[in-house]
């Protein structure tokens, strides 16, 4: 076998992956492992630990979050200004040159190298399932983003430069992988494991998205939806509810975010594995730090938060909106105050129950309003902020750091309550209402509010940003649903460009089978 430091190194050159840490953690632990014999199973651990952090709040996640109309990044005072990055992202104005757009597209590359070299060497079959499903994974991701996926099937020759797959054809190209890799995955897995119903769920994503990628000649503004491809998302859908391994519980919506999800979580069915001592971790607990103020244990970043309008979204009594919830982990929390969700109004410390202060020594109050710049004397508390995963203060013994930014929270990527909403969706727009009325509706049920009375795509729409927020599908959703383009809170216009992202100029500039998207 030959090096796998030159194997990825010859991937690296035509891509010219900017140096992010994630590339330079998996790069370091290839080479440490040079010279000597290098298992499929340990470079499938490897692609695993690739994939995650572009997905757990990171550059692949703020793409999809950042860009929708449930995430603000506001610039406070001289703190998150960050050369306007995430000013230019809520707003739609970036350019080819966004920093967390060339990012995202190199950690999603990087990912798809990762899973590919394990099919390099020797996998055995459920191994090379394995990969398939995390580098279709990855090809899903830069389709969605960026309409065009550089592909190379052979990684030890680097001077034949990569294909590059678009729209429908590399939307087949995902669905001809899913199903090569399907009778090998595993029916009974853990969650953080790739399985049959894994790629189902993934597959219900490309048929669902598949006319949104098929529309490039009008910029996936006039997508259509065919009924096959509906009946697709529908017979997957069917698969995965007989399979018998899930449901959507009452009273059960934060289990899936949990310290202790992969114990009790009955809807997770893929997930981003961390437990602590484990050769796989992920980094849940920058969630927290994005979002908490700097007087709340452990101290944030004092940074993200979510919109008025879309927080008004929520009934009051919808368990999804923000709960005290009791996990594992969790603070004594004596005035049993909301630790999960939407953290709205005066903030409290969670072990003894006193009001917390700004830095100033106001009341720390979260507001509904927020603007992209903050710069008055209430800049600490603007923004309702969103803590969808508790805090795992169990993790360092009941003393949370910085430090300590690790965390026993699986990341959930695809949830059944999604399964059963993209199935609503599907018998929605084949005509089927009152079919797809009832799956919105037991799921609201076990949410705990009130039976929707109809179903329109406007209300579905609503329907998946109250059960997937903060989850990484909202700009997909908004693009699908044609909203994506319209006004909302701290973004007045916007550019039919802006569906798609730029290709990264430094991509461009190695890589001649790319070509910049339209309007860039």
């Amino acid at each position: 076998m030959k090096s796998i430091k030159i194997f990825f190194l010859l991937f690296l050159i035509p891509f010219a992956f900017s140096c992010t840490k994630l590339d330079e953690q998996f790069r370091s632990s290839l080479e440490e492992q040079e010279g000597g014999a290098v298992s499929a199973a340990d470079l499938l651990t490897s692609a695993y630990n690739n994939i995650n952090g572009t997905y757990i709040a990171g550059n692949f996640w703020h793409l999809q979050e950042h860009t929708s109309d449930e995430l603000i990044g506001p610039t406070r005072g001289g703190d998150w200004d960050d050369n306007g990055q995430w000013r230019a992202l809520h707003a739609h104005t970036w350019n080819a040159d966004h920093a967390l757009i060339s990012g995202a597209f190199s950690d999603l590359l990087s990912a798809q190298f990762a899973a590919s070299n394990v099919l390099q060497n020797s996998p055995s079959a459920e191994q090379a399932a394995e990969a398939r499903f995390l580098r279709a994974l990855s090809i899903f991701s830069v389709l969605d983003g960026w309409n065009q996926v550089p592909y190379r099937e052979d990684l030890s020759d680097y001077r034949i430069d990569p294909v590059t797959l678009k729209g429908a054809g590399a939307a087949d190209f995902i669905i001809s992988e899913l199903n090569a890799a399907m009778n090998d995955l595993p029916d009974n897995a853990p969650a953080y494991k790739a399985s049959k119903n894994a790629a189902r769920a993934l597959l219900m994503k490309v048929y669902l998205n598949y006319g949104v990628f098929a529309d490039s000649a009008n910029n996936r503004t006039n997508p259509s939806f065919s009924a096959d491809d509906m009946n697709q998302v529908i017979t997957l859908a069917d698969q995965i509810i007989g399979s018998g391994k899930y449901a959507v519980k009452a009273n059960g919506y934060f289990d899936n975010f949990a310290p202790n999800n992969d114990a009790v979580s009955t809807e997770n069915i893929f997930t981003f594995f961390s437990q602590n001592g484990s050769d796989r971790t992920t980094g849940v607990a920058n969630n927290w730090f994005q979002i908490a103020h700097y007087s709340m244990e452990p101290g944030g970043w004092n940074g993200f938060a979510t919109l008025s309008d879309f927080y008004d979204k929520f009934d009051a009594n919808d368990e999804r909106r923000g709960k005290y919830y009791d996990y594992p982990g969790a603070l004594p929390n004596p005035g049993k105050r909301v630790n999960v969700g939407f953290l709205a109004g005066q903030q409290y410390n969670l072990r003894t129950d006193v009001a917390l202060q700004d830095r100033k020594g106001n009341p720390l109050i979260f507001t509904p309003e927020v603007h992209l710049r903050e710069p008055g004397n209430n800049l600490e508390v603007t923004g309702i902020r969103v803590d969808k995963y508790g805090y795992d203060y169990a993790y360092s013994g009941g003393t949370a750091t910085h430090e300590n930014q690790a965390s026993d929270n699986d990341w959930a990527l695809l949830r059944y309550a999604d399964v059963l909403l993209m199935k609503a969706e599907a018998l929605l727009r084949t005509g089927k209402d009152a079919d797809a009325l009832k799956i919105v509706n037991d799921i609201r049920a076990a949410r705990g509010v009130a039976n929707l009375g109809s179903l329109t795509l406007d209300n579905l729409l609503d329907e998946r940003g109250r059960e997937m927020y903060w989850e990484g599908w909202r700009r997909e959703d908004l693009v699908r649903f044609g909203k994506f383009l319209e006004p909302w809170q701290e973004k007045p216009t916007d550019d039919p460009k802006n569906i798609l992202f730029p290709i990264p100029s430094n991509q461009l500039a190695v890589n001649p089978n790319l070509e910049q998207n339209p309007g860039y």
